[in-house]
């Protein structure tokens, strides 16, 4: 687990000047060791940095840049490939020696084997850059769900890259430029992380799951290739019970390779179905191991989980560490948070996660263990209750498709008017789509935008859509969860744990996010994972009894990792107005305006939204960065 840079130069001095910069701008992300190379390409120099959090092989044996054996490959990899030894092992037997216990040493050398083919083949999160002398070229990959970042820049000055924005900067000539149409998509419509641009003009994500090429004779890269795409398609003979045991025996093997770290490691637990497997099966597969256990607790709230928490602890013996937070604490971490995370994101409750880790640290643990991803796998959230009503109808299950609504709308904070509702917008397409928002109250315009400069800027004013690439009738429902997988929702949750946790030089692992997880629930019937009674995530709760305590897999409530936003945002309204008096010099905003509509909703005259958070996060990210 590390940081990562480099990039192509024409001018030596200037890749040796601005690569330490890089590496000190995330140096959070590696306190153990640091590395660099500067390697002549014709005559332009490509550089390549690593900052280093030791995981696996505390020894020098993991420093980086690391080499292959023969001097063709140098890699910097930031992430972990749980699967190593095993790797490892088939490497041997095909004549490759090891001189370390370095997952690092691993891939490269599985690199140099099977190159792009080795892919599909790692257990793990990763994030690595490849130098091929023989080729002069440079192959930089994201692994397929995205769990660690890659930024890169493909500008005049050439190919840079980096695993955090601050320290793309750094390789960057000028002043960073606001892109305006992120800008707008998150101001307007809480919409962030959902594709390759980020908020600072000319930087990009290399996405989830895609890899890119760089001719080092000209510095250029090649258009990002996806190399993983979710495969949804049901594979025949399925047996509910077959189900539940493949399900079980491989999340078992998820969280017993997950737990390979040679540094101690811990759990987030928020008091969910999600984190309190994670928690109980690390106690199944590892009776004796001592297991800490990290919460934020919303106390006298009403998204207080602490009972949940509280049951977990206590049945699998858990040392627990309790969190709590205030809207003061809230106000004074802020700009620290703001800067760790690199761009504006959507709630309060990246706040809960970022103390978590902080206690975490301060209690010596380097590593935990998160339940994020499983909702995404699992059809989890409140069910994807419109993708699965429309799948129904479209097999001419007409009398099941009513039944169905019927059952999900007895669920907590469900109704048949918001089932009908998502059936209908699982139907709409683009223009029918936006418009069905506009009936919801979305607005493209709201009172506090100019948008004269925006349209002059080219920013489309429009509500951001994204839809499943495959149109297989039946499977809406999977085709759903590859998008969530991929563009929509999941990306933004990783961002945000990947970054607070090594804001703290922690390591933070999801151990349902691996491609035969994923694969083995993509295949399945829809209904394995959201039952005709409406439950989510139906085969993983089956698979987890004995395991997990029953009357946790039963609860038909979903909080998630909730924060009191309106509460603390609320006890922060005078260095709110502060931050809002601001002038940001951007002609699209209205000052005047956001400060009227900040009073009317701290004053209840106006419904609270995330409107209000939107608003104090990009002040105070803008202030930061731009």
């Amino acid at each position: 687990m590390c940081g990562i840079a480099g990039g192509w130069w024409t001018l030596l001095t200037q890749a040796a000047a601005s690569l330490p910069q890089a590496l000190y701008a995330m140096r959070h992300r590696g306190p153990d060791d640091r590395g660099q190379d500067l390697c002549p390409v014709g005559a332009a120099t490509l550089g390549l940095a690593q900052a280093r959090l030791s995981i696996i092989d505390l020894s020098a044996g993991g420093h980086q840049p690391m080499h292959s054996h023969d001097q063709r490959w140098s890699i910097v990899f930031n992430g972990e490939i749980y699967n190593y030894r095993e790797l490892r092992a088939e490497l041997q037997a095909g004549g490759h020696s090891f001189v370390s216990d370095s997952d690092t040493e691993v891939l490269l050398s599985a690199w140099a084997q099977w190159g792009r083919a080795c892919l599909p083949r790692l257990v793990g999160m990763f994030a690595f850059a490849v130098y091929d002398r023989q080729q002069r070229s440079l192959t930089c990959v994201r692994d397929a769900f995205g769990i660690k970042p890659f930024f890169y820049s493909n500008g005049p000055e050439g190919f840079r890259f980096a695993s955090e924005v601050p320290a793309l900067l750094k390789l960057l000539p000028g002043k960073p430029q606001l892109n305006w149409q992120r800008a707008y998509d998150y101001l307007v419509h809480g919409d962030y992380d959902s594709g390759p641009d980020t908020f600072f003009s000319g930087v990009h994500h290399l996405l989830p799951g895609h890899w890119l090429r760089v001719d080092l004779t000209t510095g250029k890269s090649s258009e990002p290739q996806r190399w993983w795409v979710p495969g949804i398609q049901e594979r025949p003979g399925w047996r509910f019970d077959d189900a539940v045991e493949q399900v079980r025996e491989q999340f078992l093997q998820n969280i017993r390779l997950h737990l390979r770290s040679d540094v101690p490691l811990g759990a987030a637990l928020s008091g969910g179905i999600d984190s309190s497997a994670v928690v109980c099966a690390m106690r199944h597969v590892e009776p004796d191991l001592p297991i800490h256990t990290f919460s934020f607790i919303a106390a006298g709230s009403d998204v207080n989980e602490e009972q949940w928490v509280d049951r977990i602890n206590a049945h699998v013996g858990a040392i627990p560490h309790k969190v709590t937070a205030t809207g003061a604490e809230l106000a004074c971490d802020l700009d620290d948070m703001i800067r760790a995370q690199g761009e504006p994101f959507g709630s309060t409750s990246i706040y809960a996660q970022y103390r978590v880790f902080q206690r975490a640290k301060e209690q010596g643990v380097t590593v935990t263990l998160d339940g994020q991803g499983a909702d995404e796998t699992l059809a989890g959230y409140s069910g994807y209750a419109g993708q699965r009503i429309r799948s129904l109808i479209e097999e001419g299950k007409w009398q099941q498709a009513w039944q169905f609504l019927d059952n999900w709308a007895q669920w907590p904070g469900r109704s048949r008017a918001m089932g009908t509702k998502a059936a209908i917008g699982a139907f709409a397409q683009g223009g029918v789509h936006e418009a069905l928002h506009k009936i919801n109250g979305s607005k493209t315009a709201p009172d506090w935008l100019h948008t004269d400069p925006l349209r002059d800027a080219g920013v489309r004013l429009r509500i951001p859509q994204q839809f499943p690439q495959s149109d297989k009738k039946g499977r809406r429902v999977m085709a759903e969860l590859g998008l969530a997988l991929s563009q929509r929702g999941l990306p933004a949750l990783l961002r945000h744990g990947d970054r607070n946790s090594m804001r703290f030089s922690m390591e933070s692992r999801v151990p349902f996010l691996t491609l035969d997880m994923t694969d083995l629930l993509l295949s399945m019937p829809e209904d394995f994972l959201i039952s005709g009674q409406g439950q989510t995530k139906n085969v993983f709760r089956a698979a987890m009894r004995g395991i997990v305590p029953d009357d946790v897999l039963d609860r038909k409530d979903k909080i998630g990792f909730a924060t009191p936003e309106r509460d603390w945002l609320i006890d922060i309204q005078n260095a709110a107005r502060d931050w809002l008096r601001v002038d940001l010099h951007l002609s699209f905003i209205d000052q005047a305006k956001i400060k009227q509509e900040f009073e009317a909703i701290v004053s209840s005259r106006r419904k609270f939204t995330r409107q209000l958070w939107r608003w104090i996060n990009f002040y105070r990210w803008h202030a930061s960065f731009i």
